[in-house]
């Protein structure tokens, strides 16, 4: 029986791959260990089979002893770890969801309803190494797959609005402790009809401006606010985060000539769900019900909402999509700068198809693959 080893099960990403890996049930077919790096010993999560007690994630002869390696750690564990796995001769297959790994030539980024013919090319050739996307990159190419499937995109712009969660649980914490720190001071002046709105924005300024505001972890307000830079710079003037849209996008494709793929990412104040404003440069004129249909017909998950108030506000939002495995794809219109210029907005749960659902879905591949 293959015997798989879990790492890193018990945060936001190993969490909901998990309860992603239960809901399907996943855990059959092989045999499961769990490891950790702080409580050896200890409990393993609830997955509805017996299993043995949490083992050492450092532990390289145990972990070798595995046919198939899954962590949600980071990639400061990856870093750390993977080199020695190596060094050992273990030939079997890594699956990772941080970014550690993901250019390296010898790995696939994986998004199986996008580039499962990348993927079955990658077994088929022997590739041990599959890795998990950046969350945008990912949901703007499950939105859009049945355009970039066409061909016809010459290249495009997302501007990203990501929530809290995709900087962690602590930034998400700090967001809502934020939100409190202003609603004690907005609350007493809520409670006078007669207070304008101006003196009630005047004190929020003051509380956002103040040394002692909690701001540990994105180093800047976020609630009542929002913060234009996402990860580290870069020569270009890109931060990393908008360098992965273009290089992660053409990877996880397999183009041959590079779709040209640049934007800023923006941090809001949503707690959970990436969207991203996009403007989409064709080769030519489609006519937009053609366009519409496209992107309709990418796969099981999209979900084409007409570009109408009610529909988006009703199903093109945050507060809708989270917890769901459904990508919808709005306000699609025709742009002024030409009629092969599109324009759209999609919104997905990043902590979903834009990091557990990948994972999920290339270990059942390969679970089916070795079988």
């Amino acid at each position: 029986m293959l015997r798989i080893a879990f790492v890193g099960w018990r945060g936001m990403v190993g969490s909901v791959l998990m309860g992603r890996m239960r809901e399907e049930d996943d855990f059959k077919g092989f045999e499961a260990t769990f490891f950790t790096t702080s409580n050896v010993g200890g409990k393993g999560p609830d997955v509805g089979l017996d299993i043995p007690p949490l083992r050492d994630a450092f532990d390289v002869g145990l972990l070798t002893s595995h046919d198939i390696i899954v962590t949600c750690q980071g990639g400061g564990y990856t870093k750390d770890v993977y080199p020695k796995v190596l060094e050992t001769g273990w030939a079997g297959y890594w699956i990772d969801s941080a970014s550690a790994l993901r250019m390296d030539e010898e790995s696939i980024i994986v998004l199986d309803p996008v580039n499962r013919d990348v993927i079955d090319r990658g077994l088929a050739a022997g590739v041990k190494k599959y890795v998990g996307g950046n969350c945008t990159v990912s949901l703007m190419l499950m939105g859009l797959s049945g355009l970039f499937a066409t061909g016809r995109v010459e290249w495009i712009s997302p501007m990203t609005y990501q929530s809290a969660s995709g900087a962690g649980a602590k930034h998400m914490k700090e967001l809502i402790a934020q939100m409190a720190e202003l609603g004690v001071i907005a609350g007493p002046l809520l409670d006078h009809p007669a207070t304008t709105a101006i003196a009630i924005d005047e004190a929020i300024t003051d509380r956002l401006r103040q040394g002692d505001f909690p701001t540990e972890n994105f180093l800047a307000p976020l609630a009542g606010s929002l913060i234009p830079w996402i990860d580290s710079a870069m020569e270009s003037g890109q931060t990393r985060e908008e360098w992965k849209g273009m290089v992660e996008t053409n990877k996880i494709l397999g183009t041959e000539t590079p779709i040209p793929v640049d934007g800023l990412c923006v941090r809001v104040g949503a707690m959970r769900c990436h969207s991203q404003g996009l403007t989409i440069k064709l080769a030519g004129d489609i006519p937009l019900d053609e366009i519409n249909g496209m992107i309709a017909e990418g796969n099981p998950w999209v979900e084409l909402v007409p570009n109408d108030r009610e529909s988006t506000l009703q199903r093109l939002t945050p507060a809708a999509v989270n917890g769901t495995l459904t990508v919808p794809v709005g306000r699609v219109h025709k742009m002024l700068m030409g009629p092969e210029y599109v324009a759209a907005f999609t919104v997905g749960d990043q902590l979903l198809w834009g990091a557990a659902e990948p994972i999920r879905r290339i270990l059942k591949i390969i679970v089916e693959h070795l079988g």
